[in-house]
């Protein structure tokens, strides 16, 4: 739409509110390049509850993986 329309606004496709908080938190660490051990400690939460966070994040934003994630977050103006 963006190439037909060139002085439309961008539409971001993704609701901000989707994401919680953590989620959000959780996923700038993504983005920073961070392990789910590397996240744990940073939260001081344990990296099971990391894996459920990044596995909803995943699910959230209609990707398969973090990459995926990180790059979505990115170009979508979610960080």
């Amino acid at each position: 739409m963006q190439s037909t329309f060139p002085n439309a606004p961008a539409v971001n496709p993704f609701p901000p509110t989707q994401l919680s908080s953590r989620e959000i938190e959780v996923l700038k660490l993504i983005v920073e390049g961070n392990t789910n051990t590397e996240i744990a400690s940073a939260l001081f939460v344990s990296p099971n509850t990391v894996k459920t966070h990044v596995r909803n994040i995943l699910n959230k934003l209609g990707v398969s993986d973090r990459v995926q994630a990180a790059v979505f977050a990115l170009r979508n103006g979610l960080l």
